[in-house]
This record gives structure tokens, sequence and C-alpha cells, in this order.
């Protein structure tokens, strides 16, 4: 439909745009949003951020010449770092990526008092 503005500009109107179609040609790219391990040499549970990646859609393979190992895959590059899960999850809905949630396992301690070494009681022998 065209009509006529405010001094004689042409003004159209389009239809509303219809939702992104989902790519057909190949496989969907579903982000993995998960809370990495700590390495060994982190200890506390400060800055344990949620982590959303894409998982690979092809596999890796060895460059023939120099023997470097590449992918064709770019979304492989893409990391996004939240301080929540639920942020994670609001921005994969948000723009409608297809996400799966992997839950953190809690580290199980066990309180250990240095003094348990020398008691009496002791169940073990002392080695050396």
């Amino acid at each position: 439909r065209i009509w006529f503005g405010t001094r004689g500009s042409r003004v159209q109107i389009l239809p509303p745009r219809p939702p992104p179609r989902v790519n057909d040609d190949g496989p969907d790219m579903t982000a993995r949003i998960y809370r990495p391990a700590k390495t060994a040499m982190q200890s506390g549970a400060a800055k344990t951020r949620w982590l959303l990646e894409f998982e690979p859609e092809a596999a890796r393979q060895v460059e023939p010449l120099m023997g470097w190992t590449s992918s064709s895959d770019m979304k492989s590059q893409i990391k996004l770092w939240f301080d929540t899960k639920e942020d994670a999850v609001a921005y994969a809905t948000r723009n409608g990526i297809p996400h799966r949630v992997e839950e953190a396992k809690e580290p199980v301690r066990k309180a250990v008092s240095y003094s348990d070494n020398f008691k009496f009681t002791r169940q073990g022998q002392w080695t050396h």
C-alpha cells in the first residue's frame, strides 16, 4: 500500500517482517551453557562465571603441510561470559539460540585438621 503524507511526500507502509528462518542447509548451532571447573592453581568460590559457547559443527582436521590442527567452524571461537546462569539463558532465549544448560557439580570438601595426624586414636601407622 502506498499513501501520501504531508506536503506531498510518498510514504510506503510495509507488512511486518516474518521471523528469521532457521538455517536448513546444515546442523543447528546449539549453545552449551556451563560453569567451567577451576584449575589446580585456583581456590575459593569467587569469580565463578558462566560460559556460553557453541558446540562444534565440524570435526577438526590436521593440516597436511605443517601438521597444525585446524577447523572450518568459526562459531567455535565465540565464548561469552556471564555472571549468572539466568543471564546466559536469557541471552540465548532473547537471540533465539537453542541451548543446553549443564549444571555445575559442587565440590565435596572434607574438613581435615592437621592435628588429626598426631592423634592417639589414629587408625593407620605413621610412615615417614
